[in-house]
């Protein structure tokens, strides 16, 4: 596979301090390996300068919602930007930066060197609290269990994804889903898509500040905020709602055929 045009986007809420220096990582490992690339910021009404910390940069175009939604909705916005452009391949990463570039130059190789429909990149050394981390395990074995296959690191955000496959996913997938990865995991599953899987390093948010993570910091929290809890539950019903029950709309997702 070439790369003719890549789009790497992303959704972010008040990441103005390590936005800019995190894309630049990405451009610097990833411009060898596409004619041309592209980044994507779909900006959830951010209270800092996050919309527009690109003003001065050509190949990076924000988007700023019309309201604040949440990570769910404003990654699937980041998504649809990136199917918009037309490129041949598509990366989601989020904007708090918690990524190496060379980690997405192998997710990109894989990718490109065999028929796969996505690569997910699967955290190691994660530094989120551990009810975050619970958090992911639990729903991990729900979908093991729902699937009748384990699937690493079920929510990752890092994903690279063929376009076809990529759009067959959002438009069965409400846009104010909020947890688009859990079903798009689930879906990928039960419809054979090709998935391979990368190890990648997960590293701390990059940013002093607390205003651009939503559950809080790791060294200042030791239980799971009242936000987050209420998040989970949401979280189960809608999961069960469109992915888990009998009847279920994304059961219906298939695989696109793909086109020689």
């Amino acid at each position: 596979m070439t790369v003719t045009h890549l789009a790497i986007v992303m959704p972010a809420y008040n990441e103005a301090e390590g936005i800019r220096g995190f894309i630049d990582e990405i451009r610097d490992h990833v411009a060898p390996l596409a004619e041309r690339v592209s980044f994507f910021i779909a900006d959830d009404r951010s209270t800092d300068e996050t919309a527009h910390v690109f003003d001065d940069t050509s190949d990076v175009e924000v988007q700023t919602q019309p309201a604040n939604r949440g990570h769910g909705p404003t990654a699937l916005a980041a998504y649809r930007l990136g199917l918009a452009s037309d490129a041949d391949l598509i990366v989601h990463v989020d904007g708090d930066g918690q990524f190496l570039g060379t980690d997405f130059v192998r997710v990109i190789r894989a990718i490109e060197s065999t028929s796969a429909d996505v690569v997910h990149g699967v955290r190691g050394g994660r530094t989120d609290p551990w009810y975050r981390q619970a958090l992911t395990a639990c729903v991990g074995l729900l979908i093991a269990a729902a699937s009748g296959r384990r699937i690493p690191d079920v929510n990752t955000p890092l994903r690279a994804y063929r376009p076809a496959a990529l759009r067959a996913l959002v438009d069965a997938v409400p846009v104010d889903a909020s947890v688009p990865h859990v079903h798009f995991s689930l879906a990928e599953a039960r419809a054979d898509f090709i998935v391979r899987y990368v190890s990648v390093t997960s590293i701390p948010r990059r940013g002093e500040s607390q205003s651009g993570t939503m559950w809080g910091r790791a060294a200042s929290l030791r239980l799971p905020p009242k936000r987050l809890r209420q998040f989970a539950i949401t979280a189960l019903r809608e999961t069960w709602t469109l992915s888990l029950r009998p009847s279920a709309p994304l059961r219906s997702v298939r695989r696109p055929v793909p086109v020689d």
